[in-house]
């Protein structure tokens, strides 16, 4: 793997955190409550999902 597809690699799950943590974080609270998560949940609930435990 060269620097530059690294590089892309990086960008690109940053952009997917990102994503997750901004679709979580919008959740409605009712639903959130449904699913169990707590207000700092999504940090790491996003996390999880994009780079693994």
């Amino acid at each position: 793997m060269t620097f530059f597809d690294t590089v892309r690699a990086r960008i690109a799950r940053r952009a997917a955190y990102a994503r997750t943590l901004r679709e979580l974080s919008g959740l409605d609270p009712r639903i959130a409550r449904d699913l169990d998560m707590d207000r700092t949940d999504p940090r790491d609930i996003a996390y999880r999902a994009v780079y693994g435990a």
